[in-house]
């Protein structure tokens, strides 16, 4: 984690190690589903996998570890698919990153209108002006929420915008996944 500020919160740490980590398998990459255990209890449970992922020298308080999960399906919808989770009670959170295509607030009125799914993605993909961004979120069981945005024009780390509200239906859709 060489660029996560150390002052953050657990949970906005553990946002950035995931853009961290993913902005290293370069861009055009599927979307990735990670769980976010507490790594104290990780290390008292789990003596042996904690050791496997380098726990064993981070310090006592460092927060959350985010674990990767299984491949998402390319054939079915993430909102789809994202309500066909449940998590085990030792997952305090979940975090997802994901790429897509971002438009600036002034293009919405150029939208044209009856385009189905399909044919709006495409006219997304087609403007002059849009942005491909990969966007990190997670949230807790407690509702807690984060975020982290990369844009691909602005790929460093230094350019990461982060904050609890940037992407808040995708938020919402990660805190379902813990309703029973």
């Amino acid at each position: 984690m060489s660029n996560t500020p150390m002052a953050a919160s657990p949970l906005t740490r553990a946002v950035l190690e995931i853009d961290e980590y993913v902005s290293g398998l370069g861009w055009d990459q599927p979307a990735r589903l990670f769980a976010l255990v507490d790594t104290a209890r990780l290390r008292a449970d789990q003596p042996s996998l904690a050791d496997r992922l380098g726990l064993r020298e981070e310090p006592e308080s460092s927060g959350l570890t985010p674990i990767e999960q299984d491949e998402i399906p390319t054939d079915q919808a993430l909102d789809e698919f994202l309500g066909t989770i449940a998590w085990p009670d030792s997952v305090v959170g979940c975090a997802l990153a994901v790429e897509r295509l971002m438009l600036p607030p002034s293009a919405e009125a150029q939208v044209p209108s009856g385009l189905n799914e399909k044919k709006l993605a495409q006219w997304v993909a087609e403007h002059p002006d849009r942005q491909e961004v990969r966007m990190t979120v997670a949230v807790l069981r407690d509702g807690s929420r984060d975020s982290a945005l990369r844009l691909r024009e602005k790929d460093t780390a230094t350019e990461v915008l982060t904050g609890s509200d940037l992407v808040p239906g995708l938020a919402a859709a990660l805190t379902a996944t813990f309703e029973e």
